[in-house]
């Protein structure tokens, strides 16, 4: 029964991960324009550990949306790397989804102020 449980639990919080893990990497591209290892950097050092192979189709979906475009740079260490940068319409989005994401924090407090009081 713990296993299952366990399971469970590790799913819903893969879940919960995949779902905030767009907002936060169009968060770090916004700052300034990103090479995707310093976004999996960025995303470690806020203990969301991505792989590239994670990464990768997600940013190619979000270009594929329009949400992102990049720019080739040169590079002293081997050939040229795609940065990439928010687009005026993933500007919109990320507003948005800041937004819904605000309104969900207050939601969750206060449906588990409660349960958060007992511990």
């Amino acid at each position: 029964m713990m296993i299952e449980m366990e399971k469970i639990l590790n799913n819903t919080k893969a879940q919960m991960r995949k779902g905030i893990l767009e907002m936060c990497i169009l968060s770090i591209i916004s700052e300034k324009e990103a090479y995707p290892s310093d976004i999996i950097e960025k995303l470690e050092e806020s203990k969301l550990i991505v792989v590239q192979g994670t990464l990768y189709p997600l940013l190619t979906r979000l270009k594929n949306a329009g949400l992102l475009a990049y720019n080739w740079k040169e590079s002293v260490q081997g050939p040229p790397r795609k940065y990439y940068h928010l687009t005026d319409l993933g500007q919109d989005f990320l507003a948005g989804l800041l937004e819904t994401w605000s309104q969900l924090v207050q939601a969750v407090q206060q449906s588990t102020k409660n349960v958060n009081s007992n511990e």
